[in-house]
C-alpha cells in the first residue's frame, strides 16, 4: 500500500493541454474515484499514475518515491481495464499467473499468490475454465485477480463495469467494496457514472476541463457542492435550477426573487453581492415540495414516472431547457395536467453566485 502526492501535474498532448497543474493527495488506503463528463482528463490522470502516459510537468510521488521517470512495472501499480483483456487460449490460473511469470517470480510463489487472490474473489472453483466459459461478471474478477496477484501498493480501476448490464454492475459494485474493505488496498478507480462514485468512494475527485472541480466525501459533495457543476453533476435526477435575483438583506436572511416563486428569504451569505445580482438558486427534487397552486406559483405537471419505491413528477414551464423535477415516495396523489405550487425547503437551498461558486451559509460565515 502506498499515498500517492500528486503536485502541479500537466499533460499536453501537441497543442493540447489536458490536465493543468493538478494538485491532489490519496491517502493510503484510500478509495478514490475520479468522476466527471466525457473528455475532462480522468482516464488521463489514471494512466499518468499508471505510467502509461508520460508526465509533461510537475511531480508525482508514491508514499516518497518520485516516480515520474518510473516504468509502469517498477512502480508497483495493478491496473484492470474497462475491456476484460483476458488471454482466451489460456485457462483462469495462467491469466492470474502471467504478470507474475514475467516478473521471473519462482513457481512457489506463483502458485501462492495465484490461490490467495483466487480465494478472495472465489474463484478457485474456475480456475481451470477459460474466459469464453465465463460470465461478464466472472471475467471481470479474473481481470481484477490477474492485477491482484502481483501484490501492488496500488490498484486503479479504469471504467471496469461500462461492459456489463444493469445488475452485474450492483453485483460487482459490491465485489469491489467488500474487496476493498478486506484488503484495505489504495484504489483509484475512474468512472463516468456518478452512482459508482457514490457507492464506492472514501472520496470523490470531481473533474472539469482537465482541472479538479471539488474533492470530498459523497455526502460533502451532495449536500454542499461548491460549484453549480457539482451540484448539477453529482445527485440523479439532476439538481433544479432556477434563475434569482438578489432583492436585499432583512436581517433574517438575505431575499431574492426567483421567477415563479417570488421572493424568498434564504440562509445563505448573500454579503458579497450587491442588489440586484444575477444568481442561480438550486434545489434537489426531493427537496421541492408540491402544493395547491396559488396566484403566481403555478406550474403544470407534464409527466409522472413511477418507479415503484418513489415518483419523479415533471413541471413546466421549463427553467432555459430543463423541466422541473419533484421526487417522492409512493404512492403519489399527482397526475398530469395539475397545476401546483412548487414550495422549496429553505434550509436544503443551494445559492450561486454568477462565477458559479456557492454561496455558503450566513451562520457558517460568521462562526469563521
Amino acid at each position: 500500500m502506498a499515498s500517492v502526492n500528486l503536485s502541479k501535474i500537466n499533460k499536453v498532448f501537441g497543442s493540447t493541454h489536458i490536465i493543468k497543474d493538478l494538485d491532489l493527495e490519496v491517502g493510503d488506503g484510500e478509495f478514490v474515484v475520479f468522476v466527471g463528463p466525457s473528455g475532462c482528463g480522468k482516464s488521463t490522470l489514471l494512466r499518468l499514475i499508471a505510467g502509461l502516459e508520460s508526465i509533461t510537468d510537475g511531480d508525482m510521488r508514491f508514499a516518497d518515491d518520485l516516480v515520474n521517470d518510473l516504468p509502469p512495472r517498477e512502480r508497483g501499480v495493478g491496473m484492470v481495464f474497462q475491456s476484460y483483456a483476458l488471454y482466451p487460449h489460456m485457462t483462469v490460473y495462467e491469466n492470474m499467473a502471467f504478470g507474475l511469470k514475467l516478473a521471473k517470480t519462482d513457481q512457489q510463489s506463483i502458485e501462492q499468490r495465484v490461490m490467495e487472490t483466487a480465494r478472495i474473489l472465489q474463484l478457485e472453483e474456475l480456475l481451470q475454465r477459460k474466459p469464453k466459459e465465463l460470465s461478464g461478471g466472472q471475467r471481470q474478477r479474473v481481470a481484477m485477480g490477474r492485477a491482484m496477484a502481483r501484490e501492488p501498493r496500488i490498484l486503479l480501476f479504469d471504467e471496469p463495469l461500462s461492459n456489463l448490464d444493469a445488475s452485474l454492475r450492483v453485483q460487482m459494485r459490491n465485489e469491489i467494496a467488500r474487496l476493498h474493505h478486506r484488503l484495505g488496498s489504495t484504489m483509484i478507480y475512474v468512472t463516468h457514472d456518478q452512482v459508482e462514485a457514490m457507492t464506492l468512494a472514501d472520496k470523490i475527485v470531481v473533474l472539469r476541463d482537465g482541472r479538479i472541480e471539488q474533492v470530498g466525501s459523497p455526502q460533502t459533495l451532495y449536500q454542499q457542492p461548491a460549484t453549480k457543476f457539482v451540484a448539477g453533476f453529482i445527485g440523479s435526477p439532476t439538481m433544479n435550477f432556477m434563475p434569482a435575483e438578489l432583492v436585499g438583506d432583512d436581517g433574517d436572511g438575505y431575499r431574492v426573487k426567483t421567477p415563479g416563486l417570488g421572493e424568498l428569504t434564504l440562509p445563505q451569505d448573500a454579503s458579497t453581492q450587491t442588489k440586484g445580482a444575477a444568481l442561480t438558486l438550486g434545489v434537489r427534487p426531493e427537496h421541492l415540495s408540491l402544493a395547491e397552486a396559488q396566484g403566481d406559483n403555478r406550474f403544470e405537471i407534464v409527466n409522472v414516472e413511477y418507479l415503484g419505491n418513489e415518483v419523479y413528477v415533471y413541471l413546466e414551464p421549463k427553467v432555459g431547457d430543463t423541466l422541473l423535477i419533484h421526487r417522492s415516495e409512493a404512492p403519489s396523489q399527482w397526475q398530469v395536467g395539475q397545476q401546483v405550487a412548487l414550495v422549496p425547503q429553505l434550509e436544503h437551498v443551494h445559492l450561486f453566485d454568477a462565477g458559479e461558486r456557492a454561496l455558503g451559509l450566513a451562520k457558517a460565515t460568521k462562526a469563521a
